[in-house]
């Protein structure tokens, strides 16, 4: 447990991308096999299902640190996060533990708090508390609320393995797909020597694209490259092999269940392939509405009604294996036609090809982004003939060339502050729109500003405070920020009637006063001209 402390100070203490990777590497090259299969399992950012209520917790520090509630109240408001407000009210001020459990035992013991009564929970837990140094106590905490992140990739996480291990990183990554647990079998797995073989139904790394920021004429030629529509869905991995079918989320999380429809028709693919592309709801021969889908993300069981009211399909645009072969590092240009292939022998409505668009001319390509709105989807995915499907994000091969996002001037309203580093700043914010006389809310956003802009705002919301509800300050509705966000639909959960998607900053409105900012008949009418 100390050394995977002091890797999880060392990776939040620095911003090289080096040094990180060797920090990794040296744990893994002293931790045992079974902690470093746990490590890998929590860098990866998978992490613990919640075992104690935060309440349950803060009621034990304030037992446990003999403070006056309302000044535990005080630290954890000023601080922002509760693992770190016990670590600093109750943990040593040194930073040697007393404590001798190994990662492994550690999550052990926290697995076993399910089977304890709540005073045996609160002795196993406080005595942690005090017994571990600022760091353990820390990720114990993080641990237990399942709130435990690293500031790593999954490939930074690959590289450090392939250090160690002087294995192609394309097998750890492959490797650290999918469903697995956390322990020796599974480590001795991920660093022996590469055999070929592969778990039946793990996917493939999944392949990202780089937004477009200059003219697309950059890119060279336009039949260089392949166009397609830009599709928002949820990305995701069909997989056939040994006779059974597994769809993957980018997310990693296997859905098979969840779209029996797809599962269906993928019984008719051939053994041994492997497809990439998109869930989408499908009617009329079209792509509907995000919101549609989103009825459907999270039921783990989809009953009968709802698979008639909102019928899906995994619309495929690349092929990464191939009668059991695996053939990413082909051409794009020689995967699709073994897509094609693929596709034309499923025969099945479930399973589509994205269709490929006229790229004669970046102006026709142009045009054709223009009717993007129309036609649901973000614009156009623009990927070069010859590329391999590569791993990750690197730029240069794959581009998306999404259409401009709407915009809106909101007002702030609220003010919470944030998390980790930024939890003694106030970088939340509620805005919202004039309904007649009164501002409603629309959207929470949090990205947009720098740290000058954040100092300023943070200093401005202080002076401002208008009422207290928590964490959360009404401020003076008197500052105007222009928003942009992906997407927008009609909602009966909201009070303002509607839901946008991907909020965020653009930038801060000094010029506008409140009384200037737009109306929620002006964002209404967005849904109503699409």
């Amino acid at each position: 447990m100390r050394a995977f402390s002091r890797l999880y100070q060392t990776l939040d203490q620095t911003t090289s991308t080096n040094a990180k990777v060797q920090a990794m590497a040296e744990y893994f090259a002293v931790a045992s096999e079974c902690d470093a299969a746990w490590a890998v399992y929590f860098l990866s950012g998978r992490r613990l299902k919640k075992l104690i209520g935060a309440s349950l917790m803060r009621k034990w520090l304030v037992e446990i640190s003999e403070l006056p509630q309302w000044l535990v109240e005080d630290c954890y408001a000023n601080v922002g996060d509760l693992a770190e407000t016990i670590a600093l009210l109750i943990s040593p001020h040194s930073e040697v533990d007393t404590t001798t459990l190994s990662l492994t035992a550690q999550v052990e013991a926290l697995q076993a708090l399910a089977l304890l009564s709540e005073d045996q929970q609160r002795t196993a837990i406080t005595q942690w508390w005090q017994q571990s140094g600022y760091a353990a106590c820390f990720i114990i905490n993080k641990l237990l609320t399942g709130g435990l992140r690293v500031g790593v990739s999954q490939l930074l996480v690959a590289r450090a393995i392939a250090q160690h291990t002087s294995l192609p990183r394309a097998v750890i990554l492959h490797r650290m797909m999918g469903n697995w647990t956390p322990d020796t079998e599974f480590w001795q797995t991920l660093t022996s020597e590469d055999d070929g073989k592969a778990v039946i139904s793990r996917p493939y790394p999944f392949c990202l694209a780089s937004p477009l920021e200059d003219s697309p004429e950059s890119l060279g030629p336009a039949d260089e490259w392949f166009a397609e529509w830009k599709w928002d869905g949820i990305r995701a991995q069909l997989i056939r092999r040994n006779g059974e079918t597994f769809l993957w989320s980018r997310g990693e999380e296997l859905i098979t269940s969840r779209f029996p429809e797809i599962a269906n028709a993928a019984e008719h693919l051939e053994d041994g392939t492997v497809m990439d592309g998109e869930i989408l709801p499908w009617r009329d021969n079209r792509v509907q509405p995000f919101s549609e889908l989103q009825r459907r993300i999270g039921r783990k069981t989809v009953g009968k009604k709802l698979l008639g009211e909102v019928p899906c399909i995994f619309l495929a645009y690349d092929c990464m294996e191939y009668g059991n072969t695996d053939i990413r590092e082909q051409s794009l240009s020689a995967r699709r036609k073994q897509l094609e292939q693929v596709i034309k022998k499923c025969n099945h409505t479930a399973v589509k090809i994205s269709e490929l668009l006229n790229t004669d001319n970046w102006e026709t390509l142009a045009t054709l982004r223009t009717e993007s709105r129309q036609r649901l989807v973000e614009g156009l995915m623009l990927k070069h003939r010859d590329a391999p499907f590569h791993t990750g994000r690197k730029r240069g091969q794959y581009w998306k060339w999404k259409i401009e996002p709407y915009t809106v001037d909101a007002v702030m309203i609220y003010a919470q502050a944030g998390h980790g580093r930024r939890s003694n700043l106030y970088t939340d914010y509620t805005f919202s729109v004039w309904n007649d006389d009164t501002l409603v809310p629309i959207a929470k956003a949090y990205s947009g500003l720098d740290n000058k802009e954040i100092a300023e705002l943070d200093k401005w919301i202080r002076k401002n405070t208008v009422e207290r509800f928590g964490p959360v300050r009404s401020v003076d509705p008197v500052q105007v920020f222009e928003l942009a966000f992906e997407g927008i639909n009609r909602s009966s959960r909201h009070k303002s009637g509607i839901a946008v998607r991907f909020p965020r900053i653009v930038r801060w409105r000094r010029d506008l006063s409140a009384k200037d900012a737009d109306t929620l008949a002006d964002i209404k009418q967005l849904i109503d001209t699409d």
